[in-house]
This record gives C-alpha cells, sequence and structure tokens, in this order.
C-alpha cells in the first residue's frame, strides 16, 4: 500500500474516533468527552492501528479514558468500520499520548531560563 494511501486511511480513522468521542457515542462512564485523538498509526497490512489519545484533564482522568476506549474498542471498530468503507478494519489499541504536557514542560523551563538570563 502507498504511503499516500495509508495516511489518507490514518486520517479517517482520527476523524471518524474524534467524532464517536465528542459527540458521546461511546457510553462508557470512564470516557471524557475532553479527550481527544492527537494521532493514529496503522500498520503496513492495515490490521493494527494504535490510536493516540489526549486530554486537557490531568493524567489520571486520561488514563481512565484510555481504558474506557480500550474496552469499548470492539464498538469502535464496528463504527470505524462502517465509515471507512474498506475491505477489512484495523483491530484499535488505544494509547496515552502526554506529548502535549511534556511540551508545556519544555516551555515553562525555557520561558524561566530566559527570564533568568535577562535579570542577570
Amino acid at each position: 500500500m502507498s504511503e499516500y494511501s495509508q495516511k489518507r486511511i490514518e486520517a479517517k480513522l482520527r476523524e471518524a474516533i474524534s467524532m464517536l468521542i465528542v459527540n458521546g457515542e461511546v457510553k462508557n462512564h470512564m470516557v471524557s468527552t475532553l479527550c481527544s485523538v492527537s494521532r493514529v498509526e496503522l500498520s503496513v497490512d492495515n490490521a493494527y492501528a494504535v490510536v493516540y489519545v489526549s486530554s486537557v484533564l490531568d493524567d489520571d482522568s486520561l488514563k481512565q479514558s484510555v481504558e474506557g476506549l480500550q474496552k469499548a474498542s470492539g464498538f469502535i471498530q464496528k463504527r470505524v468500520g462502517a465509515f471507512l468503507k474498506t475491505r477489512n478494519t484495523p483491530v484499535l489499541k488505544f494509547k496515552a499520548d502526554i506529548s502535549l504536557k511534556e511540551g508545556q514542560k519544555i516551555n515553562a523551563l525555557i520561558d524561566s531560563l530566559v527570564d533568568d538570563g535577562k535579570e542577570r
């Protein structure tokens, strides 16, 4: 499969899963509607997809939302399969994406170093 086709399917997966979360169609009480899909990594053979989820909430609620999404992965996979209209629907695995929070910490450290440099 070409890289273009793989990126297109990843984008469609991200869109479909995000809409399910935001619209509250995932009826698991553990899943917060404030979490979002940051990226999707699809395997070369389209059999598996790792879905990275981020949230503006604390790490505990993000972890809880990821667990809830993993428990509802069968339902999500079925709905995504109807949206994708491909021969095979990839098996979904959800992981927490904390790179945004780590980036904010690094930016705060850089800002504090810049402020210290101005004081001297």
